[in-house]
């Protein structure tokens, strides 16, 4: 049996930055990721580009049952302290939009920096974990290459995001197997999908864009809208998703800053012979005008023909259009799992379970979830490092 200081299951963007950080003179440090390679997700986010931070981090961009929690972990750790690593290993990078920071080149330099970063620590890929389980001398893991005793043990296995490159819940499973609680976990940062009567328009439409606002509660975001044939997509969609449950209503604003009824009934005192479509053609791409005039049977009209009511109808209907999504397009698509292991059985400095000593639990597996744009990096980053640094200072 393989016997090391500290075992990391997950070789994902936080369990490679937890061993970088764990790593201290006459530790052993054991990472083990099911996948044959390491930091897959890494890869392929960003658009193979990395949107590796954002550097508008605070603890209020990140949803959980304990709001407060991250923020200990997250002041500890911050954006620029990553971006030193970044500058560091000769990165070239860009600020793309509020805050996120992307690479110039290929996401795969940021897994390097990662190797490079943990070099000294023992990487088993192609290792499925099959257990955890403790003893009076620690901690048994059982995996698929055979038994590795630890001392302490780093859950790092991520959600069930992106099922196709192996996600699991394997570490939901650890922590109920050890008396944790779960905040149950569901698909976040994903499109969602309409019924019949919503999809005759969208499906037309699929492949527009648009700068939209959307409202949900507590939740505001303004960014791009994409029609697909499902529903509706693009990061102003991801973003409402994780504040979304099924059932509710959304309103959206698909031309923010600009009141469409009132433009259009000062419109018609001047042009009113051109048609409502050409008219609307100044704020909205031509199908979209056309796919909404033809719903309210608008399609054909003159602006002169119409009273006050009727633009003020369609008015209502492009700055507050309410729509019920029947459901997420699942985890399939989505690009990190809400809920998690519970923060209230969890140490917010160490991410250690509170009632089970050595076992901690970082990254996407705890219910701590970001905003699209770089966020949940940042959570990877800094819920490592809080928890690396807590096992090796000890």
């Amino acid at each position: 049996m393989d016997q090391v200081d500290i075992a990391i299951l997950g070789a994902g963007a936080a369990g490679l930055f937890c061993a970088g950080s764990a790593l201290t003179q006459g530790q052993s440090v054991l990472v083990i990721e099911h996948s044959s390679k390491p930091g897959e997700k890494i890869r392929i986010s960003g658009g193979g580009r990395c949107n590796f931070t954002n550097m508008a981090t605070t603890w209020d961009r990140f949803l959980s049952g304990n709001l407060r929690f991250s923020a200990s972990a997250l002041a500890r750790f911050q954006p620029e302290d990553f971006v030193r690593l970044v500058d560091g290993a000769g990165i070239a990078w860009h600020e793309k939009t509020q805050g996120q920071l992307f690479c110039d080149g290929k996401a795969t330099q940021i897994i390097d920096l990662l190797l490079h970063r943990m070099r000294g620590a023992e990487l088993r890929l192609q290792t499925a974990v099959k257990d955890v389980s403790r003893n009076a001398d620690g901690f048994v893991v059982a995996t698929s290459a055979g038994q590795v005793r630890a001392q302490h043990v780093v859950v790092a296995t991520g959600g069930k995001s992106i099922p196709k490159m192996g996600a699991t819940g394997i570490g939901y499973d650890i922590a109920e197997k050890f008396g944790l609680r779960l905040v149950e976990p569901r698909a976040g940062l994903v499109p969602l999908g309409f019924a019949e009567q919503d999809l005759a328009l969208c499906r037309p439409l699929a492949g527009i864009s648009v700068e939209a606002e959307i409202a949900h509660g507590p939740a505001r975001f303004r960014d791009a809208l994409l029609f697909t044939h499902r529903g509706l997509s693009g990061p102003v969609i991801l973003q409402i998703s994780n504040y979304w449950r099924p059932g509710e209503m959304l309103e959206l604003d698909l031309v923010p800053d600009v009141d469409i009824a009132g433009c259009l009934i000062q419109a018609r005192n001047g042009a009113g012979r051109v048609s409502v479509a050409q008219v609307l053609s100044q704020w909205l791409p031509e199908r979209l005008a056309q796919a909404i005039l033809a719903e309210m049977e608008l399609a054909a009209g003159r602006l002169a023909d119409q009273s006050n009511d009727s633009l003020k109808r369609l008015g209502q209907r492009i700055n507050r259009w309410q729509i019920r999504p029947v459901g997420t397009e699942g985890y399939r698509t989505a690009e990190v799992t809400l809920g998690g292991v519970d923060t209230g059985d969890l140490d917010a400095k160490t991410l250690q379970a509170r009632k089970v000593p050595g076992l901690h639990f970082i990254g996407e597996c705890v219910d701590v979830t970001g905003w699209l744009g770089g966020y949940n990096f940042q959570w990877a980053w800094a819920s490592g490092d809080a928890a690396g640094r807590a096992i090796s200072h000890r």
